[in-house]
């Protein structure tokens, strides 16, 4: 890969910059693609963004960035799209375009020779020139530095086309269509690829990449928005009243799983209250999972303390009242008397010491 050091002024990287939802972001009198396709979305906040326009009014040295060179034009000619550096690239467009101030200062506030220099900072940028996989490569590289990209990000940039393209629209824009419909129920944020991930980690049985390869040169991403809507329907369906608990659950594959079962809404909201309310239960989602698969684990119920597992074991002479047999505190578990499922709590009242065998035996019953 051919790598060479230009040194940039910032007055012809703004020429023609252009930030359009649809078209992308570019600048550079229209021969820099700042946002391209495998890029992720702007996501720097307000004070890092402002750390690199004060480093340039201070006249500090930014990180070097990297743009690859498009085709065999002569340097004169010659596209590029940014392979790294993309947020500092927009912090300093957005600057000089006037979208936005620092200290109450924009860039019409300020003075011809503070914009003259500003206008006149040297960007130190590297040209790369070199196959995709190269770029590839080299984007994997460079990214241990910066804000880094997240799995799901650098996915992007492998599986690039068509395909991904649409389903960005729905699944990576600020306020987009999936985040509308979903954020009470996914977790993170749509321009960090996490409403993305977790449609292809549930449409795909967490094989993504699988699924990303398959599908990258497809016209549309229709199959993962509809199939999207669907669980996020179903969810709303069968769980009529919202709680915070609902956020972050795996529900994609429970719809997989039970997507197709009937079940009666008004009673599953009633069976919802009263575990809510039991004081047993250490993680309230989990009863969610619970009341689709039946599986206790999920509820992480309350076990009995050593303190309280000690007293009923010297209360019972160290005999498994099952067997009958002797045994060291060691070899015996707590066990509820009454099971929890038919009500039984963890109470020093239904706690008896089984040896492991009985209660292991009691558990498969």
């Amino acid at each position: 890969m051919k790598i060479e050091l230009h040194e940039i002024l910032i007055k012809d990287l703004v020429k023609e910059y252009v930030d359009n939802q649809e078209e992308g972001v570019s600048g550079y009198g229209g021969r820099l693609n700042i946002r391209p396709k495998y890029q992720r979305e702007f996501v720097y906040n307000g004070k890092q963004r402002d750390a690199v326009i004060e480093t340039v009014r201070k006249n500090f040295p930014l990180n070097v960035m990297y743009w690859v060179k498009n085709g065999d034009t002569d340097e004169a000619n010659a596209s590029y799209e940014v392979l790294d550096g993309q947020q500092r690239t927009i912090s300093i467009c957005q600057y000089v375009n006037g979208d936005f101030g620092i200290n109450a200062m924009k860039w019409d506030n300020l003075t011809g020779d503070q914009q003259e220099q500003i206008l006149n900072y040297r960007l130190m940028v590297y040209f790369c020139e070199g196959t995709d996989s190269e770029k590839l490569d080299w984007f994997r590289i460079i990214n241990i530095a910066g804000e880094k990209l997240l799995e799901q990000e650098l996915r992007n940039a492998v599986y690039t086309g068509t395909w991904l393209t649409d389903a960005k629209r729905y699944f990576s824009k600020p306020g987009c269509a999936a985040y509308q419909i979903g954020k009470d129920y996914v977790d993170g944020s749509p321009i960090r690829q996490n409403f993305l991930k977790t449609a292809l980690d549930w449409i795909s049985g967490g094989k993504i990449e699988d699924y990303m390869s398959k599908n990258q040169h497809e016209a549309n991403a229709n199959e993962l928005w509809l199939y999207f809507q669907n669980v996020i329907n179903w969810v709303r369906v069968i769980f009529t009243e919202y709680r915070k608990e609902m956020q972050g659950i795996a529900w994609g594959e429970l719809y997989n799983e039970f997507g197709k079962e009937k079940y009666n809404s008004s009673e599953m909201e009633k069976q919802i209250k009263i575990l809510m309310m039991d004081a047993d239960i250490g993680k309230k989602s989990g009863i969610y999972l619970y009341l689709l698969t039946g599986d206790e684990k999920y509820l992480n119920i309350r076990a009995f303390t050593d303190g309280e597992k000690r007293a009923a074991y010297e209360k019972q002479g160290g005999i498994c009242p099952v067997c009958n047999e002797h045994f060291e505190i060691n070899g015996m578990e707590g066990d509820h008397i009454t099971p929890w499922a038919e009500g039984g709590k963890t109470q020093v009242e239904n706690l008896q010491m089984l040896c492991k065998n009985c209660n292991r035996r009691k558990g498969k019953k």
